[in-house]
């Protein structure tokens, strides 16, 4: 199992030496992991991962190689359990087309929040199944694992559909890898055409104007070589992350990486859904790093062009109204921060990884568009070639 784990971390491209697996191997034989899979996870990352920047593609291959395991016997044998998931699914609500077209959807915001609080007030315990409490299984617009279009998700690690009003869980999300090299060759060939180069020539040839301007008169002859020609174009990103972004990693991470090699002058912010008065650096302390956006907006000055990126699919109360955001109660409602970077930043677009004939199905797509002054375009080759146009203006 253990050479498997190994083959499988170079396989995911992870930087693992065979000097760093016998390392592993001898601190397994002195008893450092304690037969426990937890000590075994913390003392294999310790030994095999060298850069942070690995740390999630070590989780995912660890949690493929290992899932299932509780503990590690002194014999060597591997004690399994039934997946938690398993037994998620089997006690699920299975319910035919006739039910769901009977359930009914609550109002508006107000009356979903207002419902919220007396149910909470009023509910003494868990609840499994049934249409009105808050718990799990059912049909009621508040809880999680069950069946309702819209409600107030709460405890649900994943997202079942995307129309619940609003999101109460405490989600994980990875950073974006800027690594990524497959399929990014033509992204970086469109967004070679924002460069803006400062001096011309190659780097390093002989400066004939200069070298006669500067010596001639002199005396004598010092020679001047052309510098190398840099990229005087500033990009201030925003990322969505998380959610219904996830079905998107590939060609954001493409973006992403592309984005890296091609400009020296690159910022980035992550967010979620929509912009609101925090943004973060660090997906893994996101709720203990934050930086406010007005702080960012004060720090980049006009001449940068800003991006977003995201699928924009959400509720549209994340959008409009104060206290709609998932996972916080904002102040504001998001379309006061979409109207700050708009008003002070002149190029400004928007990247949607979502097929642009289907952004008239979501509502928010549409909002957040117009929001945009229509400068939103899909994320492919010939959209990226379209935003350049937009941010030369």
């Amino acid at each position: 199992m253990f050479v498997t784990f190994f083959n499988e971390l170079r396989a995911a491209k992870l930087p693992v030496s065979l000097r760093e697996y016998l390392t592993l191997l001898d601190a397994l034989q002195s008893g450092v992991a304690d037969g426990r899979v937890e000590d075994f996870y913390y003392l294999s990352r310790s030994a095999l991962v060298k850069d942070e920047r690995y740390l999630d593609r070590f989780d995912q291959v660890f949690g493929t190689v290992f899932k299932g395991l509780e503990g590690l016997t002194e014999a060597g044998e591997a004690q399994a359990e039934i997946p938690e998931e398993w037994l998620r699914a089997a006690s699920e609500l299975h319910l035919s087309k006739e039910d769901m077209a009977r359930i009914e959807e609550l109002g508006g915001w107000e009356e979903i929040m207002e419902t919220l609080k007396k149910r909470l007030q009023e509910q003494e315990g868990r609840h499994q199944g049934g249409s009105k409490w808050i718990g799990t299984g059912g049909t009621s617009p508040f809880g999680a694992y069950g069946y309702n279009p819209a409600g107030v998700r709460i405890g649900q690690r994943e997202s079942r559909h995307r129309r619940a009003i609003k999101v109460w869980d405490k989600r994980e999300f990875r950073d974006f890898d800027d690594t990524i090299e497959v399929g990014t060759r033509n992204m970086r060939v469109a967004l070679r055409k924002l460069r803006k180069l400062t001096r011309e020539g190659v780097p390093g040839e002989f400066d004939l104007d200069t070298t006669i301007r500067e010596t001639a008169n002199r005396g004598y002859l010092d020679i001047h070589l052309r510098p190398e020609r840099r990229n005087a174009v500033k990009v201030l990103m925003f990322l969505d992350v998380g959610g219904s972004m996830d079905w998107h990693i590939k060609q954001a991470e493409e973006l992403f990486s592309a984005m890296r090699t091609e400009f020296k002058h690159l910022e980035y912010y992550y967010f979620h859904n929509c912009l609101y008065e925090y943004v973060w650096k660090d997906n893994a302390r996101r709720f203990t790093e934050r930086i406010p956006t007005l702080d960012v907006l004060n720090t980049y000055p006009t001449d940068y062009k800003v991006i977003f990126v995201g699928d924009a699919s959400m509720s549209p109360y994340e959008i409009m109204i104060p206290g709609g955001s998932v996972e916080h109660m904002n102040a504001e409602p998001g379309t006061a921060w979409m109207q700050r970077v708009s008003d002070l930043y002149s190029s400004c677009i928007w990247l949607n990884p979502v097929p642009e004939n289907q952004w008239g199905w979501t509502q928010s797509v549409e909002i957040m568009r117009e929001l945009m002054g229509g400068r939103m375009f899909p994320l492919t080759i010939e959209g990226l070639d379209r935003a350049v146009v937009e941010l030369k203006r």
